[in-house]
């Protein structure tokens, strides 16, 4: 029996364009089928950015390059972008049709390399994966064709660390995201690496990722493919804090335990904590008139429908900080077997009081037809994506949109991660509330 699969929330592996897109100055070039590239930019693709959207060159492979190849037209597109487009980094990114053919795009790519031009290739068949998985394939082709190249290692910069989060435009909010980690581990001490965005150096910054002392991922399972090849090849030992830290409490832990692995000093650690807890909580207790006036008419319970990173983030911050009660939570990014007992775990013990209940789905539409045959006792907020405006109308629950596609909402440099990230939320899901009164 045939299984339709409802409400796609990520792309396949060439989806992986936009990782190259949010480096800056980085231009994919895409060596596969006319629309793979639109198709990936209207899901996740929020702008085109220095070369994405339309500006991403594309082979457009057809019948021709089935027939006889299509290595020919790759190098007059690879001529074609050094000519018309300034950048500091190119990066091939294959699709379905090139990899079945077989065409040689490591050779080609070779060939400018050895000429010097800045230049690497991945191999992202759509069929091959998803695009949080060739996050991991991108990032590790251009460590070990591009960084490599110009650092082999060996010159550690006490301090330095190298960042890796959420996944560029996968996450909306992966901008606003970095710029507050970048801050906030700055704050006690750390020159941090931030690698995508407006707070990264470019690729020059990316030349220094092997002088790092250590690599922080925050992240449930994408990137440790990225840390421990790091590891492996320039013996950088990772800290890995498991998901998003949104708001005081989740914030100050992953502090502490990055200050904790990196022998930081405890006295500069514990005063930034400090200030930024008070202004913190400043802040939430200016909340405190308006929770006691609308106790009644404010969300009860939540809804997750996110990837893991986000999913647990989210649950830890509504239900510790907030009050607000999980109900199932559903993990979305078609997340590996052998990190799913670890994922229970932590849903397990989001409070040392209560657990929720986690589901592992890819099918929006199973997974909207299961939260609307539960009875909606009391007043729900969902964490979703655009496509689930209609399912919040009509089971009369808030939505905030977290996951893509974002579809209803402009997303400049907003983030939810950190101090700020939490007020953020607070603000964002409580305007929601307040806007449903007349």
């Amino acid at each position: 029996m045939l299984k339709f699969i409802e409400q796609p929330r990520y792309s396949c592996a060439i989806g992986a364009q936009q990782t190259v897109v949010a480096i800056k100055r980085g231009v994919p070039i895409l060596h596969a089928g006319p629309g793979c590239s639109s198709k990936v930019s209207s899901l996740i693709g929020q702008g085109e950015g220095y070369a994405g959207g339309n500006t991403i060159p594309c082979t457009n492979a057809g019948e021709a390059e089935v027939v006889y190849g299509g290595e020919g037209r790759l190098r007059n597109v690879v001529d074609g972008a050094f000519k018309v487009i300034d950048a500091d980094l190119y990066v091939i990114l294959t699709g379905c049709t090139s990899d079945i053919v077989g065409d040689d795009v490591g050779r080609v790519t070779g060939e400018y390399q050895a000429q010097g031009r800045p230049i690497v290739y991945a191999e992202t068949g759509g069929f091959k994966s998803n695009n949080y998985v060739s996050h991991e394939s991108v990032v590790n082709a251009i460590i070990d064709q591009y960084v490599d190249v110009h650092n082999k290692g060996g010159n550690i910069q006490k301090g330095l660390v190298n960042v890796f989060a959420t996944v560029p435009y996968q996450d909306p909010y992966w901008n606003g995201n970095l710029e507050e980690i970048k801050r906030i581990l700055e704050g006690i001490g750390l020159k941090v690496n931030i690698l995508f965005g407006n707070g990264s150096g470019g690729v020059e910054e990316w030349k220094t990722i092997p002088d790092a002392e250590f690599n922080i991922l925050i992240n449930t399972w994408t990137g440790l493919g990225i840390v421990k090849h790091l590891q492996e090849k320039y013996r950088t030992p990772y800290v890995h804090f498991p998901y998003l830290p949104i708001g005081g409490i989740e914030t100050t832990r992953f502090l502490k335990q990055v200050a904790g692995f990196g022998k930081l000093d405890s006295k500069k650690v514990e005063a930034f904590i400090q200030k930024e807890e008070e202004k913190y909580y400043s802040f939430i207790e200016r909340t405190a008139d308006f929770m006691l006036e609308f106790r009644y008419g404010i969300p009860r319970r939540f809804y997750t429908i996110l990837d893991a990173a986000y999913s647990i983030g989210f649950s830890k911050f509504l239900l510790n900080e907030l009050g607000i009660i999980p109900a199932k939570q559903y993990v979305i990014d078609d997340t590996p077997e052998e990190f799913r007992e670890e994922i229970k775990k932590l849903f397990a013990g989001i409070s040392d009081l209560r657990s929720a209940e986690v589901a592992f789905s890819i099918d929006g539409g199973a997974i909207q037809q299961e939260i609307r045959e539960e009875p909606q006792k009391n007043r729900a907020i969902i964490l979703g994506s655009g496509w689930e405006r209609d399912l919040a109308s009509d089971i009369k629950a808030d939505l905030l949109i977290i996951s893509a596609p974002v579809t209803y909402r402009l997303v400049l440099n907003c983030g939810y991660a950190g101090y700020n990230g939490g007020l953020r939320t607070i603000e964002d899901i409580y305007d929601r509330v307040l806007n449903t009164y007349r």
